[in-house]
């Protein structure tokens, strides 16, 4: 592995994806982008733009292909597929990863991280925390919404590696803020105290964060959603302070007013939600481990109509 210049294979060149993975190709990694149907057709004709407050981005050529393996071996993968496509991307992953090569979800959710180790081994996973607003907005063109632009990497058994120093050094030299944590099974809980309840209050409220942190009720709702995240999470051996979901409601009070989720994105297009992996995975844990999530369980309920698509008639 080149400490400069690794050589990257980005699984998913959707907005976490495109965002990340163009910015690394202007630091000078070798990035390939594993995609599909008209977007595929795109980065191939015409490279892969990004639009983003930071600064547009334009790259002309991209390596792009249908599979991993049509890319060939690389130092990391990163793994940005969404949650429902993860056992397939693994299996995808699988054939190109040697020793030495490095496997990051980038994933929203939990049990991502479990289901990688299951097939690739401890040895080839490390952990990943993406925090990004970016979607597709058209063949070839992902859009990010507004400046945050951070990934935290840490390795499972916590310990300090030179991969995890290089890829930050990479990212740094992109523009990416990044980090290397010495306990990255809390920061992916403490992503999906947030995550969670900004999916489930802007989903269920079909409204940006701006108007539901602005209401004294709909305030009051996401707050409880991430309390009860958070809850889950202590149950489980997490350290989570106990004021960690209104940190994270101060933290809210930070976004542009438009900001919203993937999840909530979703709905709108009346694509699959990652619904059973955020709020349904939320009150399953919780039943196992006897904490009650009322508050997520609603949102999973009322939202159940759509998790596959477009409403059931």
């Amino acid at each position: 592995m080149s400490p400069g210049s690794p050589r990257i294979t980005v699984m998913g060149a959707g907005g976490v994806g495109g965002c990340f993975g163009a910015r690394l190709a202007q630091a000078g990694c070798d990035v390939g982008f594993v995609a599909r149907g008209a977007h595929l057709a795109a980065l191939r004709s015409g490279g892969l733009r990004v639009e983003s407050p930071l600064g547009d981005i334009h790259l002309p050529e991209v390596r792009a292909g249908e599979t991993p393996e049509s890319l060939g071996v690389a130092d990391y993968v990163f793994i940005c597929v969404k949650l429902w496509e993860t056992e397939a991307a693994v299996q995808a992953v699988s054939s190109v990863v040697r020793d030495g090569t490095v496997v990051i979800s980038f994933q929203n959710g939990i049990q991502k991280d479990e289901v990688l180790r299951r097939t690739l081994g401890k040895r080839a996973v490390m952990g990943g925390v993406a925090y990004i607003s970016a979607s597709i907005a058209r063949p070839g063109v992902v859009r990010q919404s507004g400046a945050l632009q951070r990934l935290v990497l840490g390795e499972c058994d916590g310990g300090h590696s030179p991969r995890a120093a290089a890829l930050r050094g990479a990212c740094v030299r992109g523009g990416i803020e990044a980090s290397v944590s010495s306990d990255i099974r809390r920061d992916i809980w403490e992503k999906f105290v947030f995550l969670v309840g900004l999916s489930a209050a802007t989903a269920s409220m079909r409204k940006p964060i701006g108007p539901i942190r602005s209401h004294p009720g709909s305030r009051a709702f996401l707050l409880d959603l991430m309390r009860e995240v958070a809850a889950v999470g202590r149950a489980q051996g997490i350290e989570l302070a106990e004021d960690f979901a209104e940190q994270r409601l101060a933290f809210c009070d930070t976004l542009p007013p438009d900001m919203t989720s993937s999840m909530h994105s979703d709905l709108e297009r009346g694509s699959r939600l990652e619904l059973d992996w955020l709020s349904g995975d939320v009150v399953a844990m919780g039943k196992v481990f006897g904490v009650p999530a009322p508050l997520n369980r609603a949102v999973a309920d009322i939202l159940s109509l759509y998790s596959q698509g477009r409403a059931n008639p």
